[in-house]
């Protein structure tokens, strides 16, 4: 009652004062008038209109005219309102009771989810009105529409090319947004955790989609990480929805007719973050033959590379004709620090703690609370096992584990946190269900031997905070790399894109970890992997056709990769088997210059050059193909944007490869060869110097490639064609392979 009463005297006085301000303030001209941000801080206490409580201060200072300098009233999370005002108001204002601040609305730059901004692609990049023509094509595990990254403000209907349909049932629509969305299950037999519709349950699609082609979103979080405007690589565009995977995974029946829709529905892109567990031959790949029949159909299909690195020839998508993508760490990284109680303070990667520990906890080793109940010895408990600790020992206590696991044994123990070693995961973040630290083996040592030390071991663990990542651009250990396990000579993966700790959509069907107990339903959320590397390109694949509508897939291909960034090879020391022809360069791609071209007829050259027969080829191709000594092509004369030569350890080789490329740049332009490599590789191109009098000429030129006995495993160089305005780029890779591949 007390705080209602002072409040309730405070807006009588207000009233009562602002009659005196009438006559003073009243003679301000809009003119005069700026808008200002009046911040109170928390929100008002009790049954308080926080909207009539503005008003009423607001008029002490403008008079009757108040309703309409009160722009917006901030009244959900904290207090204050936007206002139009006089410097004197303003001033006034700042003096009065209540009033934290009054500051200009001024213009600050956007702080974007990261990933976007540190490849050169700000918010504020040029784009144009056909961006609403292309249509994204997400073949994943759905989508949650209700994001706000999907909502269709301002978008008109579906582009008139459009000849999908919606599978609406009674949980889910589409928009001017989503404007198609399937579901595919063969066997009908759709697990009991998932929803029978386009809906995502699990996340990913949601995650990938609003990557790819999601609207620009201010303030979005992962519960205050990450903050900031996420927002696809094509903000304008189309999505549609074709939902593969599900609980038990995507199955190759369910991924071909996925393909099959998406084709004849009129997609320009498709966006594939999926894939096998080993490299299979083009035709038992049913991604390879889906995008084999979506190239030929005018449609660049973007596949993640795979996340089983860093092993060579752990790709799974490679095919020549669909862009590999790997995953690149950007400049930003999460630390979760550990505080003891001796006032020590460890830090490790692992975790996203999005929990606020307001005080500390005492730590209790996993190993000295076995459940022994339930036949558990420290030999067990030492690993926090789900069961094997003593809950009336843990609860309400930090466990410390040797172990990497989900921490679903510690929180279902009763733990308030658990410490657990990192195990050399390094440059990657994700979720818990609970309070988690994560350690390097050398800190964990010191906190046993803390523990050890005093008979009231405390800690606590604070929430994750960002912190800067100097080395990169790099590729990320997990991002899966070449050489391309089946076509040696050609080089795999494409291209680097961003796909560590990455801020996008998220589904709300389920908790954040959706471990039983974790109640945390986020809108957005932060994961790794090759799956978030590749809608960055498909986003960007989309961003090129919408300025080069009528260009092909593999001219889109070759944007992308020729316009592409090196990356340092101090970390990647495997090169281009890491990261392809570099970093992806959205801005640059639309305008690349040159490029290389490629038609179907180009890839069954290159198909019957490597020994496949008519009836494989007919399997992909549809059509009566007939392999001969005049339809035959080597892999070295495959229109293909870089260039590779495998060797045998201990010899040398040398290799010609024709390459022809298109103008689309200046009418009138002369592009100049410069070649660089290691002394192991001898380039020579001829001729040295393309000129062209139109766009869409088109110029031939060998590039032969002299590979001495290698001394190291893998090295590198690169042509580049530079006319003055434009540097159109392709790496040059020699490496010894070993005689068991290929």
């Amino acid at each position: 009652m007390g705080n209602m009463a002072s409040l309730s005297t405070w807006l009588l006085l207000i009233t009562l004062a602002s009659t005196l301000l009438i006559v003073s303030c009243s003679a301000a001209t809009d003119k005069d008038r700026k808008e200002y941000i009046v911040y109170m801080g928390d929100l008002p206490k009790g049954q308080v209109s926080a909207s009539s409580l503005h008003a009423s201060l607001l008029q002490e200072v403008t008079g009757s005219s108040a309703s309409e300098y009160l722009l917006h009233s901030y009244k959900r999370s904290f207090n204050g309102f936007v206002a139009k005002l006089t410097e004197e108001e303003s001033k006034k204002l700042s003096g009065m009771d209540g009033v934290v601040s009054v500051f200009p609305n001024g213009k600050k730059k956007l702080l974007t989810s990261r990933s976007w901004d540190f490849i050169g692609f700000p918010v504020e990049s040029n784009t144009t009105t056909n961006e609403s023509n292309i249509i994204v094509g997400m073949l994943d595990t759905g989508i949650w529409p209700e994001s706000d990254s999907f909502s269709d403000e301002g978008f008109g209907p579906p582009p008139s090319k459009w000849k999908g349909t919606c599978q609406s049932s009674s949980n889910f629509t589409c928009n001017n947004k989503i404007i198609g969305a399937k579901y595919y299950r063969a066997d009908k037999s759709i697990p009991p955790a998932d929803f029978p519709s386009p809906r995502d349950t699990e996340g990913h699609g949601t995650h990938t989609a609003s990557t790819a082609a999601g609207n620009k979103v201010s303030g979005a979080s992962l519960l205050g990480l990450g903050e900031g405007t996420a927002r696809g690589g094509t903000p304008s565009a189309r999505i549609a929805v074709y939902k593969i995977c599900w609980e038990d995974g995507c199955y190759d029946a369910d991924i071909l007719a996925a393909f099959d829709d998406a084709i004849a529905d009129g997609v320009d892109i498709i966006s594939l973050s999926v894939g096998g567990f080993i490299p299979l031959d083009y035709f038992e790949d049913s991604i390879a033959i889906g995008a084999f029949h979506s190239m030929k159909n005018g449609i660049l299909t973007s596949n993640a590379g795979g996340n089983s690195g860093p092993g060579l020839a752990s790709i799974t998508n490679f095919s020549p004709w669909s862009l590999s993508v790997a995953a690149s760490v950007i400049d930003r990284k999460f630390v979760t620090k550990l505080h003891l109680g001796n006032n020590q303070t460890y830090q490790g990667e692992l975790p996203l703690n999005t929990f606020e520990m307001n005080y500390s906890f005492p730590l209790i080793y996993g190993g000295d609370a076995p459940n022994t109940s339930a036949g558990s010895n420290a030999d067990y408990s030492r690993y926090c096992y789900e069961g094997t600790l003593n809950t009336s020992q843990v609860t309400g206590k930090i466990v410390v584990c040797d172990e990497l696991t989900d921490g679903v044994g510690a929180m279902s123990a009763g733990a308030v946190g658990t410490v657990m070693p990192d195990e050399g995961y390094t440059d990657l973040s994700f979720a818990f269900p609970l309070p988690t630290s994560c350690l390097d083996y050398n800190y964990t040592s010191k906190l046993q031997e803390y523990i050890n030390s005093t008979s009231t071991p405390t800690a606590n663990i604070q929430k994750t905070t960002e912190a800067k990542n100097e080395l990169a651009p790099y590729v990320v250990w997990f991002s899966s790399r070449g050489p391309n396990p089946i076509t040696p000579d050609i080089l795999s993966p494409d291209i680097a894109a961003p796909g560590v700790n990455i801020l996008a959509a998220w589904t709300e069907a389920s908790s954040l970890t959706g471990v039983p107990g974790d109640d945390r339903v986020v809108s957005y959320n932060i994961i790794s992997g090759t799956s978030m590397a590749c809608p960055h390109a498909s986003g960007a694949a989309a961003y090129v056709k919408s300025f080069n509508p009528t260009w092909s897939p593999a001219a889109i291909k070759s944007a992308l990769m020729t316009t592409a960034t090196p990356i340092s090879s101090e970390i990647n020391t495997d090169l281009e088997f890491a990261y392809g022809a570099g970093q992806l360069n959205p801005l640059t791609a639309a305008h690349p210059g040159l490029v290389y071209d490629a038609e179907e007829t180009d890839y069954i050259k290159f198909l019957c050059g490597q020994g496949y027969n008519s009836t494989k080829l007919y399997l992909v191709t549809g059509e009566n193909i007939t392999c001969s000594a005049t339809t035959n092509g080597t892999v070295w004369d495959l229109n293909y944007p870089s260039f590779a030569v495998s060797t045998s350890h201990g010899a040398g080789v040398s290799r010609t490869f024709t390459r022809t490329v298109t103008n689309v740049g200046s009418p009138t332009s002369t592009y100049k060869a410069n070649v660089a490599g290691p002394p192991e590789l001898s380039i020579t191109v001829e001729p040295d110097v393309l000129s062209f009098k139109s766009l869409g000429e088109t110029q031939t030129f060998t590039v032969t490639v002299g590979v001495a006995a290698l001394s190291n495993f893998v090295t590198s160089g690169s042509l580049v064609w530079d006319d003055g305005v434009y540097k159109v780029r392709s790496p040059i890779v020699a490496y010894v392979i070993d005689n068991s591949e290929g």
